[in-house]
């Protein structure tokens, strides 16, 4: 699996698509981060003893495309007299708790991930894995292999994540520059 770090980020990366009055309020932070961590609950089965493989163990069932529709239609309707437009809150929720799989495909240990469960139980992985795998367990992840996990998380998912928020600022910057001149020259002209 990537870390819960990158998990996080990439969320609330892409929680910048949601609606102003949204990104103001904490409640729908903490939901994106929520919805971005919450298919690694399935490492629960390795203390229950449910099998890595199994439908319900790690990547299995929680890590699916189907887990990710569920989840984002009930947490936009348990918000849905908080923030406006439920259903634009359900489809960057299920975006933002797929990308989890994405993430995991892309790394280079496990058993792949059950996309399609529970219509399909195949484990899937992306062609290009550049990830390396993160230990479950926090004690695994602050050693020099969690280092060497964490610089893998940074140059492949950090970097181009940041460089994207960059490259939209900019692009919002310059769309403020170009309209103050055109604006300008409304008002003169009436």
């Amino acid at each position: 699996m990537a870390s819960l770090f990158t998990h996080a980020l990439v969320g609330t990366a892409l929680g910048q698509a949601g609606i102003s009055d949204w990104r103001k309020d904490w409640r729908f932070w903490c939901l994106l981060i929520i919805c971005s961590i919450l298919p690694d609950i399935d490492f629960i089965g390795f203390r229950l003893g449910i099998p890595y493989s199994s439908f319900w163990g790690h990547r299995g069932i929680t890590h699916s495309l189907t887990f990710a529709a569920i989840l984002a239609v009930c947490v936009a309707a348990g918000f849905s007299r908080t923030f406006r437009r439920p259903w634009m809150l359900a489809v960057l929720l299920f975006v933002v708790t797929a990308t989890h799989g994405i993430l995991d495909a892309m790394t280079d240990g496990g058993l792949g991930i059950a996309f399609f469960a529970p219509f399909d139980l195949q484990r899937y992985f992306l062609p290009w894995r550049p990830i390396h795998v993160s230990p479950i367990g926090v004690g695994r992840f602050f050693s020099a292999r969690g280092l060497r996990i964490l610089w893998s998380e940074i140059l492949w998912v950090w970097l181009p994540v940041l460089a994207l928020w960059a490259l939209a600022k900019a692009a919002q910057a310059f769309r403020r520059l170009w309209r103050k001149p055109t604006e300008a020259l409304d008002s003169t002209s009436e």
